[in-house]
């Protein structure tokens, strides 16, 4: 793939953009208790299925809506009350990329993403595709995919930054360029990075923006 035909960001936001995994523990510990079960045990599964999967495997006789719907009135309380913040180097970076070349791709809900960033003072670009716009969520192809339609861009143009297995997937299978940051490598991306601060600047190395220098008119 060749790297130099770049000419958006999309981004994943928990675990990329802000550190969000304390926040989920206490949540599902949280709804784990209404249903008298063990949260540990269905934080666990939580980590590796998406909702719907982990309320069979762990409350099989209960009502999916039902289950559902604590969910999300436990992740609405959260984003209200609970404590974010985002990475070092996520406000500078995102401060220095034009507003419509840059997207936030996320299994999570519009509202929630906006209240969180709120929180942390990030600034949001003019796109985001969320859980509500697909049909199907990541490790699909779909929401990068969708999210390059609406940028008017090729995928090839696009470049992912992703922090989990399932995200690396879906944007490799949207034949994107995938760069994978915080932590040990997720999956079989292009290029790892061990902190999004130290691949801020390698990404607008590759995009050719900064401050001083952005695209003409932008």
């Amino acid at each position: 793939m060749i790297v130099s035909a770049v000419k958006y960001v999309l981004f994943d936001v928990d675990g990329t953009l802000m550190d969000a995994v304390e926040n989920q523990r206490r949540m599902w510990h949280r709804w784990a208790a209404r249903y008298g079960l063990d949260g540990t045990e269905v934080y666990a599964v939580a980590l590796r299925t998406r909702p719907v999967e982990t309320f069979a495997a762990v409350a099989p006789g209960e009502d999916p809506d039902a289950c559902l719907a604590l969910l999300h009135e436990l992740e609405d309380e959260d984003v209200r009350t609970g404590s974010y913040e985002a990475f070092a180097g996520a406000a500078e970076l995102l401060a220095a990329l034009p507003a419509d070349r840059w997207a936030l791709v996320t299994s999570n809900y519009e509202h929630r993403v906006r209240g969180r960033f709120a929180r942390t003072g990030l600034p949001l670009p003019g796109l985001v595709v969320d859980a509500a716009a697909v049909t199907e969520g990541k490790p699909s192809p779909v929401p990068y995919l969708l999210a390059a339609e609406r940028l008017g861009a090729d995928p090839t143009e696009c470049l992912v930054i992703e922090d989990a297995p399932s995200g690396v997937r879906s944007g490799l299978a949207a034949g994107m360029t995938v760069w994978t940051v915080n932590g040990p490598a997720a999956g079989e991306g292009h290029r790892h990075f061990t902190t999004l601060a130290e691949a801020a600047p390698e990404i607008l190395k590759l995009m050719g923006w900064t401050r001083e220098a952005r695209p003409h008119g932008k």
